[in-house]
Parts: structure tokens; C-alpha cells; sequence
């Protein structure tokens, strides 16, 4: 049994077991694509239970809900076992060379489950990642990046929309990563608007970008203050109140 073949068996068992954690749509988000490595990036924006599963798909797909829509065929669906600690909310991971052989993830099992032409290209190349059944049949989506603003897919019914869930990075672009903040929101949750908005990408249509690797900083959250940091602050506006009223009198 090789890789790929003991990623969809691993996937199948843990569905059918209730071990996953329902992803849902913005739950992760992509961070970067590049064209030329044949690579990507996403961030978590929940924690991820050990060994859940995410696909990925660069076909079309051809619009509709999950059980009515299909992908076309030609080139690449791959699948994801994060592996067996949990992922926590903010981590990034990186995704290389999955055109060839030795494509690994930073985290996790990562394969090869349908063949296809090899690679991403820059010009109306689409990348979607979906909970599946057994069969790689999609589930429901998750996330999605296009490098031609999904040119030849339709998201209509999939539950993914362009600033939400989905990034539509510039035209043509070998390399596009997002640029915005990662640290300073209140909630994880919180950067799926920014991670989408195409505003806070940067991207690069011209150049050779294979070695360039993305930026893999984790996200973070600002701290909540502690019970006796609001203890100290109540006490503080009590007392700028009481000389208040001392001075009215």
C-alpha cells in the first residue's frame, strides 16, 4: 500500500469513527501560493483535532452545493492527515513541492490521491480545500485561493465567498502572500476577513520565485486581561469618581 493509498484508508477510518472535528467554511484560510514551487500556506483559525483531514483540489469545479456539483478532470486532488497533536488556533502551515514526489507539509502526512498535469500555474489556476468522503467527493469547502479569480469554476452553492472564505489574488501572479497583521485581533476568527481581503496581499507577476519560501509566523490574539487587571481598573474609576464629586461640593 503506498502513500496515498494509506492517506484515504487513515481518512476513511477516522470518518467513519466521529473522530473529526467538523471543519467549517473559514476555519482556515490561505496565506500563500506560489506558482512557481508549486507550493501554499494556510493558517488555522481554530484549533485542529489530531489527525482530521483536508483535501485540496486545483480542478474546476463546475458550481453547486457539494452533492450536486462536481470538479472537472486533468489535473490534481491531494489529501492532508494533520497528524496526532491537535494544531492550535493561529499555526501556519506550509506546503512544498507537491508537484513532485517528495512534496511534504510542515505538519502532518500530505499526498497524492488523484493524478493530474503537474503543478499550478499562474494564469487561472484555482486551489480548493474540502472535508471528502472515502472517495475524495466533496463534503463541504473549507477555503479556496485563485490566481485568476476562479476563471472557469463557479462558487455559486459551495459556501464559499470571495473576502470570507475565499481570496482571489491578482491576475497572473507566480507568487502572492498575504502581507496584512497577525498579531493585535481579539479573536482568530477575526483574521478571515483580513486574510481574504485581497488588500492586504502582496503579488508578484513577474519573477522567479521557486526558493522563495512564505512567510510561516504564526497568528496571534491580543491577551485578556486578567480578573484583578479589571479589579484594579473598577477601583481606579471608583476613586477618579468619588474626587469628582468631592470637588462638585
Amino acid at each position: 500500500m503506498n502513500t496515498s493509498q494509506r492517506l484515504v484508508v487513515v481518512a476513511a477510518l477516522l470518518a467513519a469513527g466521529g473522530v473529526q472535528a467538523a471543519l467549517q467554511p473559514g476555519d482556515i484560510a490561505f496565506t500563500a501560493f506560489n506558482a512557481d514551487e508549486d507550493g501554499f500556506a494556510l493558517v488555522a483559525l481554530r484549533d485542529i483535532a489530531p489527525y482530521t483531514s483536508i483535501y485540496f483540489s486545483d480542478n474546476e469545479w463546475s458550481g453547486g452545493a457539494p452533492a450536486s456539483g462536481s470538479f472537472n478532470g486533468g489535473e490534481n486532488t491531494y489529501a492532508w492527515i494533520s497528524g496526532a497533536a491537535p494544531i492550535g488556533a493561529g499555526t501556519v502551515v506550509r506546503f512544498s513541492a507537491i508537484d513532485r514526489a517528495a512534496r511534504s507539509a510542515s505538519s502532518g502526512a500530505f499526498g497524492l490521491i488523484q493524478a493530474g498535469a503537474p503543478g499550478f500555474s499562474a494564469s487561472g489556476d484555482s486551489l480548493f480545500a474540502f472535508s471528502a468522503d472515502a472517495s475524495a467527493a466533496p463534503t463541504r469547502f473549507l477555503a479556496a485561493i485563485s490566481s485568476e479569480a476562479f476563471a472557469g469554476s463557479d462558487l455559486a452553492g459551495t459556501g464559499l465567498a470571495i473576502g470570507a472564505h475565499a481570496i482571489a489574488v491578482g491576475s497572473g501572479a507566480d507568487f502572492a502572500e498575504y502581507s496584512g497583521p497577525r498579531a493585535g485581533l481579539a479573536a482568530f476568527a477575526a483574521y478571515a476577513a483580513l486574510v481574504n481581503d485581497v488588500s492586504q496581499w502582496q503579488s508578484r507577476a513577474s519573477g522567479e520565485f521557486a526558493t522563495l519560501a512564505p512567510n510561516v509566523a504564526a497568528f496571534g490574539i491580543a491577551p485578556v486581561p486578567e480578573p484583578q487587571t479589571y479589579a484594579l481598573l473598577a477601583a481606579g474609576l471608583s476613586l477618579i469618581g468619588w474626587r469628582l464629586r468631592r470637588r462638585d461640593t
